[in-house]
């Protein structure tokens, strides 16, 4: 997490996040803290929130009799908190989220799991349209708490540059 302070005023400053684009550099691995322990509730409500009417999610019987045992994590409550978790080291000056690929899920999750995360920096470009901005792409991978690689997605974002976000042109 890339914490910056801005002074607002004589003896005031204020506490800023994230990256602009020109502190973003190739081959940088940053690693998102805290982890989230998820619970049988936030996996309950997740599924319900987003009408996945698969019994994996939430009934136990059900589950008892697959290869897993019990309930697995809804795939795309992982996915939402890698994304979210990852927000103050990656998009927390984003202007917009340009698109998730090539989403993996390699190991389940359950509820009692922690999940972690890291993203990789792969690639940088100025933006053509947009001179106050740039194209960043990051790999994020999610671990549970015995370091399995449980999910991994290639996320594109156009990052402000300092002096070009809307924090910079806000004053809260």
């Amino acid at each position: 997490m890339v914490q910056n302070v801005k002074q607002v005023g004589p003896q005031r400053f204020r506490e800023t996040f994230g990256r602009y684009y020109e502190q973003f550099q190739v081959g940088d691995v940053y690693e998102h803290r805290p982890g989230r322990t998820i619970t049988e509730t936030d996996n309950t409500w997740f599924t319900l929130l987003t009408m996945n009417t698969h019994p994996m999610h939430f009934d136990e019987q059900y589950a008892r009799a697959s290869e897993f045992g019990k309930c697995i994590v809804c795939s795309p409550f992982t996915v939402a908190l890698m994304v979210g978790m990852s927000v103050t080291d990656v998009s927390q000056k984003a202007i917009a989220n340009l698109g998730w690929s090539d989403i993996r899920m390699t190991f389940p999750l359950f509820a009692g799991d922690t999940l972690t995360c890291e993203s990789e920096v792969l690639e940088k470009r100025e933006s053509a349209s947009r001179p106050g901005a740039g194209i960043v792409s990051v790999r994020t991978t999610g671990f549970n708490q015995d370091g399995k690689v449980v999910c991994q997605f290639t996320r594109t974002m156009l990052i402000a540059r300092d002096g070009f976000s809307v924090e910079d042109k806000v004053n809260y």
